[in-house]
């Protein structure tokens, strides 16, 4: 799922997300818990302000933003 994503400098040159749009609503990221690269993308595990987890996967080409992961609070 495509995501618009307000980002700040980051390390090594990548965009840190800061919030983004998801079902018309602004999630705020309230902490980056991980991020890793592969050769195309970079991936970044963050806690929104909703208390969910996300895992955002930002393409190095395009620069485009997908959503690859959603764990609601309190699911196992």
């Amino acid at each position: 799922m495509q995501l618009v994503v307000e980002s700040r400098p980051g390390l090594h040159g990548d965009p840190d997300p800061a919030s983004f749009q998801l079902g018309g609503r602004q999630i705020d990221v309230v902490s980056i818990i991980d991020r890793w690269r592969a050769p195309d993308h970079a991936y970044f595990k963050v806690r929104g302000s909703d208390d969910a987890l996300y895992i955002l996967r930002l393409d190095s080409g395009s620069g485009l933003w997908e959503l690859t992961l959603f764990k609601a609070p309190g699911m196992p």
